[in-house]
């Protein structure tokens, strides 16, 4: 209840829904923070730890849409659409809910090793989260930050396309050098899911785009 307070509070005679996108996009970068360390070292207490931190972000992600579903319904927006504005939101909750699947993966599979390649894609997680944290406030200056915004979609798509190919050189490795076929399901598994996180993130830039071409063709 106290967020939601909190949340009114900063929302409270403001056409702009910016708070709202800003704090989205700190969980998000807190969530990715946390996942990178979460991949440093093999450490199952220290995942147990982290991946609660995660899940308490998640949650508070959940009653950020809730409310931000809540003001978006109270509001005259302009030349802004709803549809759009609530479609970027639900994906950028998605998006939290990927991380916190990620880190649960980790905590239940307790893998052996934490190859290198697993870090990177969780590095590239990281990576698109603070583009989104940049990209996000610019929505409600669409007009003259046309170009920046369309940029800042460019970059989570090159990282996205940088995890696809990592993801794949990934499987590849794991199949030629992992006897263990216990080991090489929780790598594989992991990597997928950690993979879909930057596909989850893409998402959010591709909603961006798409309202950024649909208001310059208004």
């Amino acid at each position: 209840m106290h967020l939601l307070r909190t949340l009114r509070h900063l929302f409270d005679g403001k056409r702009d829904l910016t708070p709202f996108f800003t704090r989205q996009a700190e969980l998000l970068c807190q969530c990715s923070d946390t996942l990178v360390r979460m991949l440093a070292d093999v450490d199952p207490v220290q995942w147990n730890m982290l991946q609660r931190e995660i899940k308490s972000s998640e949650t508070q992600g959940d009653a950020l849409l809730q409310d931000f579903r809540e003001q978006l319904s109270e509001r005259v927006m302009g030349s802004l659409s709803r549809t759009d504005l609530s479609t970027i939101a639900m994906s950028m909750d998605d998006s939290l809910d990927v991380i916190k699947d990620a880190a649960k993966a980790v905590q239940i599979y307790k893998p052996r090793k934490i190859d290198q390649q697993l870090r990177d894609l969780a590095q590239l997680i990281r990576g698109e989260a603070y583009a989104l944290q940049e990209l996000l406030p610019l929505i409600w200056h669409i007009r003259h930050k046309a170009t920046d915004i369309s940029l800042l979609c460019d970059r989570v798509t090159e990282m996205e396309h940088a995890a696809d190919d990592a993801y794949e050189e990934y499987i590849g490795y794991i199949f030629a050098e992992e006897q263990d076929m216990r080991e090489m399901t929780k790598y594989k598994n992991l990597a997928e899911t950690l993979e879909k996180a930057t596909d989850s993130q893409k998402h959010v830039a591709d909603c961006v785009r798409l309202m950024v071409m649909r208001f310059l063709h208004e």
